[in-house]
């Protein structure tokens, strides 16, 4: 065992003494590499998981990559009907890395109830819809039957219900406008099985969703014909690969595009999250290495005539300040362990509470959601005790310049 490991021991020891000059700065220097570590760990795990949740979201209500027709120009309606007897369907196996395909078809109307009125998109899905993806977004009620016979049952954001003042068992009335507006419009009454709450207005303000064939019989469609297809893909960080991947296994007359594409402003503003965690990395590690700097400064002041007897008994300038080297690390280790403590019980108790609430309208989330990567959680520790202990060589390099006499009488 190198010997001057056990010397290093002994400052520690030393230090924690209550009667050391030392021992409130040095609790300081520990206390703030902990609050440090735990704003790092608690930003990134938060940042993190608010990225993730928004496109989780995004991707559960419109799939990762939609397939759709040339002529529809990127509309949310779909006016002109695509064939299902297509080689990607109802399984993509041109590309890897896709688990589901799904059809689906929209057209605008209107509800009308007694009171009010709403104007909406009615997303028609067919049998092979994947309710699983928008399960946890179900606030009450449940699912619509689209496998069975044509039914009335459709799925209405909190939204509309609220502005409506419906709830599950209720009926409305929605009136679909015919290609040509001076025909009467299709009249169709639904029931309210299920009420779904996404958090995006794009989304609760617009959507119900219910049987394709309500669709296919009102645009007199044929059971092979549908608006767009919804594409899931296994990992969401391949989607802009997996797009252009897509984007050449369809046809000509076809256009595929990614949610990336499509809600491109939230996209970007998911995005200034990561320079956000950059910044508070940045400012923690800094405070924390600065913090450091003082508490062993203050260390080496304090045993300056130790200093001098090591130099006099042989010592070399790099041995010494190796000693407080090790010290510093041990410090560094005893904030670290502190802060990822206090950070991931915080996180855990979040996770499993959701007691910090979130504005829905400026998030997109009703509470702050919790991503717990561990990988990140170890990169974040090994790179703060690795700035750490590179800076602090710099201010060790103060003992290179105490002489021993002089530090021998020192008082």
């Amino acid at each position: 065992m190198n010997p001057e490991y056990f010397i290093a021991k002994r400052l520690v020891a030393a230090k924690s003494g209550k009667s050391s000059i030392s021992s409130p700065i040095i609790k300081i220097a520990v206390w703030a590499i902990a609050i440090s570590m735990a704003m790092m760990v608690i930003s990134v795990a938060t940042g993190t998981g608010l990225q993730q949740k928004i496109r989780a979201k995004l991707a559960a209500f419109n799939g990762h990559i939609l397939i759709s027709n040339l002529e529809d120009n990127q509309s949310e309606i779909t006016a002109t009907p695509i064939s299902t007897h297509q080689s990607f369907y109802p399984t993509f196996t041109g590309v890897s890395g896709i688990h589901h395909v799904q059809a689906v078809a929209t057209k605008a109307g209107i509800i009308r109830t007694a009171t009010d009125f709403e104007g909406i998109i009615f997303k028609g899905v067919g049998k092979e819809y994947d309710w699983s993806n928008i399960a946890e977004y179900l606030v009450a009620g449940r699912m619509p039957d689209v496998k069975h016979n044509l039914n009335a049952e459709v799925l209405l954001p909190q939204y509309l219900a609220d502005r409506l003042k419906l709830k599950p068992g209720d009926r409305f009335t929605t009136y679909f406008m015919k290609d040509n507006s001076w025909k009467m419009p299709n009249l169709r009454v639904f029931t309210v099985v299920g009420i779904f709450n996404s958090g995006f207005q794009e989304i609760d303000g617009t959507f119900v969703i219910g049987d394709i064939r309500h669709v296919q019989k009102m645009n007199k469609w044929r059971p092979d014909e549908v608006g767009a297809f919804e594409v899931f893909l296994d990992d969401f960080s391949q989607m802009e690969e997996k797009g252009r991947e897509v984007y050449n296994a369809t046809g000509s007359f076809l256009r595929s595009r990614t949610i990336a594409d499509k809600y491109a402003y939230l996209f970007e503003w998911v995005k200034l999250f990561d320079f956000n965690i950059l910044v508070i990395i940045g400012i923690m590690i800094l405070v924390s290495t600065i913090d450091m700097v003082v508490a062993l400064l203050v260390l080496i002041l304090e045993r300056t005539r130790m200093i001098g007897i090591l130099k006099a008994m042989g010592a070399s300038n790099w041995s010494i300040r190796k000693i407080f080297l090790y010290n510093a690390f041990h410090l560094i280790l005893r904030g670290l362990l502190l802060g990822n403590g206090i950070a991931i019980g915080l996180l855990l108790i979040q996770q499993k509470t959701g007691i910090i609430q979130l504005d829905p309208e400026s998030y997109y989330v009703n509470e702050a959601p919790v991503n717990l990567d561990w990988l990140y959680i170890l990169l974040l520790n090994v790179i703060t005790v690795g700035i750490c202990l590179l800076v602090l060589v710099i201010p060790s390099w103060v003992i290179t310049k105490i002489s021993p006499v002089k530090a021998i009488r020192f008082d």
